[in-house]
């Protein structure tokens, strides 16, 4: 009985798995991810419609009940299985915001004891002191490393405002979207992500065993695009390319802002990367070790890591190699929340070589694709993104861009930083994304104190 049932299911698995690999193969899609995502826009515009239906009607009952669902209505949207409150849009425009500056900070301390001649009044910190109530009321740091706010409900995000209660149809859409989200899709997508993830160690294992270059090169760059097109169709992904004349064709750096560990696999689906990055172990470890047996990726023990120049050697010995491909590289060296692009580490920037600047910017009514690595562990990412809707995402290749004479390492990331911000629409800022898990360096302080001390001799 068990024999015969293996037996019947083993055929449409099998047809099911050569389906997925084959479409994966020849890059083309049969359209049912375009329709499911073009179904959940029309979904979410009915859901939208409907709340404000709601809101109306509320605004029709007496003053004083009014009152109270104006309050509620001011309470923050929580994320799904998150505590943390969304930030989005701004709650105050600065008219001076406090910078640490944008050049290369040496090792040479300020000289705060020079004794001149200071004129004080208390108008002359005003400034400051209004920065620093800014900051604490909103800041523009904190904000990017939390859940981007929505601007309608997607069916997705638990809120505490009730809308899956709003009215009987729209709570029948929540429990079914539900039911599909979790016993349908996410079963299927598991299944499809292990597919992938095991294609990849048989592939590379026998690929890499290939003696002649020039067969072995190709074979392991269709094996890798292979890959992470079924990694990224196990997350629903829907992918818009732009520009693709500027598409990364030879060795150099390719880099892209940061939002999510799925970067890599979205960039992945097109081009053929070499990746570098620190070693891990469980499920990162698995792929990392596969993609490696047949092409040119660079990984660090922890120790090498912190090591400025193993790394820039390392980094020089491959973009070398005109056989090599691209480095894909982000330098924030973070995740932030797809709203803005951070400070970019000038480390690939002073290698030399071509860099392929990369745009990425996601759709978050159908996911959230950021990554709080400080509160989620990879798994439990995973999972979120395995219970979403789908993975919507605009990428842009951007024409490849040189050092110029005399352009310093630093001026040159932040360059390339501008141009990644004013394509992807985010906002552009020159703070180190690692503040998310430190304090700001002490020669920023020391900065603000040499300029506001200039202030007073100037006045």
């Amino acid at each position: 009985m068990l024999y015969g049932i293996v037996n019947i299911c083993w055929i449409p698995l099998t047809g099911f798995i050569s389906f997925l690999i084959i479409l994966s193969a020849i890059n083309k899609s049969v359209g049912v991810r375009k329709a499911y995502v073009s179904l959940l826009l029309r979904i979410f515009e009915y859901g939208r419609v409907s709340i404000e239906s709601a809101s109306n009607e509320n605004s029709r009952i007496p003053e004083k009940k009014k009152d109270t669902d104006e309050n509620l209505r001011l309470e923050p949207i929580k994320g799904e299985d998150s505590n943390e409150v969304s930030s989005g849009a701004g709650l105050i425009t600065r008219d001076a915001v406090l910078l640490p500056q944008a050049q290369e900070i040496t090792n040479d301390k300020p000289n705060l004891t020079e004794k001149e001649e200071i004129n004080f009044d208390l108008e002359n910190c005003l400034d400051y002191v209004k920065s620093g109530v800014e900051a604490i009321i909103e800041d523009d740091v904190t904000s990017r490393f939390q859940a981007e706010e929505l601007k309608s409900w997607n069916m997705l995000t638990r809120t505490n405002r009730r809308y899956e209660f709003i009215s009987w149809k729209i709570t029948l859409i929540w429990m079914v979207g539900f039911a599909i989200r979790y016993f349908i899709l996410m079963p299927l997508r598991v299944l499809v992500c292990f597919i992938g993830v095991l294609f990849a160690v048989v592939t590379n294992t026998v690929v890499a065993l290939i003696p002649y270059r020039f067969l072995r090169h190709p074979l392991a760059d269709l094996s890798f695009k292979i890959t992470f097109r079924l990694i990224s169709s196990s997350l629903s992904s829907l992918i818009v390319f732009h520009n693709k004349q500027y598409k990364p064709k030879t060795s150099g750096f390719c880099v892209a802002n940061h939002t999510s560990p799925l970067d890599v696999a979205i960039l992945s689906t097109d081009c053929t990367f070499s990746l570098i990055g620190q070693r891990h172990g469980g499920f990162l470890g698995v792929l990392q070790r596969a993609l490696a047996r047949a092409s040119p990726h660079i990984w660090f023990e922890r120790g090498e890591a912190k090591d400025r120049h193993t790394v820039a050697e390392r980094l020089r010995q491959h973009v070398s190699d005109p056989n090599n491909p691209p480095i894909l590289i982000f330098p924030e060296g973070t995740c932030i929340n797809n709203t803005s692009v951070m400070q970019f580490k000038k480390g690939s920037f002073e290698v030399g070589g071509v860099i392929y600047p990369v745009a990425i910017k996601y759709d978050p009514r159908f996911g959230d694709a950021f990554w709080n690595s400080s509160k989620y562990s990879m798994m439990q990412y995973l999972y979120m993104m395995m219970t979403s809707w789908a993975i919507v995402c605009d990428v842009w290749y951007l024409p490849p861009m040189y050092r110029q004479d005399g352009e310093s390492a630093i001026d040159f990331a932040n360059r390339v930083k501008g141009v990644i911000a004013k394509q992807g629409g985010l906002v552009d800022l020159v703070w180190d994304g690692q503040l998310k898990r430190m304090k700001p360096k002490k020669e920023w302080k020391e900065i603000q104190q040499v300029e506001f001390a200039n202030r007073l001799k100037s006045d």
